[in-house]
């Protein structure tokens, strides 16, 4: 007998047949004698609906009645799917955040899990009753309704998962596994077996939308083995997430590519070539919550410096907008822009015993006439910014250069 907590997203509990099918699934595992936690969200668009009330009803929606609002969606989810387990004759309960006690720190719409309080759940499943937690959402120290901001469900049930021992954190979505690359952009995407926490970690904060980074971050840091899988299919074991020893001897260089099209980048030529300068022109921006990506400065001459730095295309215009003012008070030369970017990243924990991989991406993107503006590296990817119209192209050449399709190489 093994314990799971398996979290459905908002298309796994999108209308009343997914939510039938859900209780097939929890009702197979039950029957093979295993102890199931289910974490769910709120269904498919519902919590864009009730951003748009909220924004119906005020220009800026304060926060806490914010939380209140989005809170709603889950407790439709968690009472539908207790109601489909009863009625196949299983033990369910419905459990909101502050009856489960998932305590957070207090901040509004973007809240952190400090504590989960495990009782009542342990006394369910020692019941052989299935508890059904909603996701997204916690309650503070003064018993106000928080939630988790995004991946919050999946964040959710990777905290159950820890605070209940669990042998498995299960996410199902409406993909089978974590792949290559995007299938969309290439068809011969090969879903892999096992990934490292790393490697998802750094593919998943580059572009990958399987998992949101956070949560791969908070298992990799208790053990806690994570899997995807697919809600709507039955077969196949999908992609377990786990530690790099558990599976190092089988380590291909490269696991993954990831792509983001969201990229924008800002230049400042003729900055002063001067202690500080880097924070002086970045600080601003970053003041005003903007997240700067990929950096680069070139080496010094004549006293100046060139300074280019990425950030998403949906802050682009505020972060030019700064950095006009910050470079008039400075004295620096033109500034230039170009939101029509795009980042395209090679992932691996193999390249940390490999040599070579840089060049041979780089070769891949040669031979199809593609041109890098900014490269980016760590012990274990390679980005390169790209411009947007060479995305798929490039994606193509890099995956076929590692030949990561088919059974070109063994699985991860």
């Amino acid at each position: 007998m093994a314990r799971y907590v398996q979290k459905y997203g908002g298309t796994s509990v999108g209308s009343i047949e997914r939510i039938q099918a859900v209780a097939e699934r929890v009702a197979r595992f039950k029957a093979a004698g295993h102890q199931v936690v289910v974490v769910v969200s709120a269904m498919s668009g519902e919590t864009n609906r009730l951003v748009e009330l909220a924004a119906a009803i005020q220009d800026d929606p304060a926060e806490r009645e914010l939380d209140v609002l989005l809170a709603s969606g889950e407790q439709v989810s968690v009472a539908l799917t207790c109601m489909a387990l009863l009625q196949r004759g299983i033990q369910a309960r419905s459990y909101l955040a502050h009856q489960v006690a998932i305590r957070t720190n207090g901040q509004h719409t973007r809240s952190r899990i400090e504590k989960i309080d495990t009782e009542r759940l342990q006394r369910d499943l020692e019941a052989g009753c299935v508890p059904v937690v909603a996701g997204f959402q916690g309650v503070d120290a003064d018993g106000d309704v928080t939630t988790l901001g995004r991946g919050g469900s999946d964040t959710t049930a990777v905290a159950v998962a820890v605070a209940m021992g669990a042998d498995e954190c299960q996410i199902y979505t409406d993909v089978d596994g974590v792949y290559t690359t995007d299938p969309r952009v290439v068809p011969s995407a090969r879903r892999l077996d096992r990934i490292t926490f790393e490697e998802m970690l750094e593919m998943a904060s580059l572009g990958s939308k399987v998992l949101h980074p956070r949560s791969v971050e908070f298992a990799g840091k208790y053990g806690v083995p994570l899997r995807v899988l697919s809600s709507f299919e039955d077969s196949g074991d999908g992609t377990l997430i786990t530690t790099e020893e558990s599976h190092a001897m089988e380590q291909p260089i490269i696991s993954g590519i990831a792509f983001a099209r969201d990229e924008a980048k800002i230049t400042i030529q003729g900055a002063p070539d001067v202690p500080g300068v880097a924070s002086k022109m970045l600080g601003p921006v970053s003041a005003m919550g903007i997240e700067v990506d990929m950096i680069v400065q070139n080496v010094g001459a004549d006293g100046q410096t060139d300074f280019t730095f990425t950030v998403k295309r949906g802050d682009y215009a505020d972060a030019m907008k700064i950095v006009l003012g910050v470079v008039e008070d400075m004295g620096a030369g033109d500034v230039t822009g170009d939101n029509r970017i795009v980042k395209v990243s090679a992932v691996g924990v193999g390249m940390r015993s490999h040599a070579g991989v840089a060049t041979k991406m780089f070769d891949a993107l040669a031979r199809e006439n593609i041109n890098i503006q900014m490269i980016s590296t760590s012990e274990i990817k390679i980005s390169v910014v790209l411009d947007e119209k060479y995305l798929e192209l490039a994606v193509r050449a890099i995956h076929e250069a590692f030949e990561l399709s088919g059974e070109a190489r063994e699985e991860a």
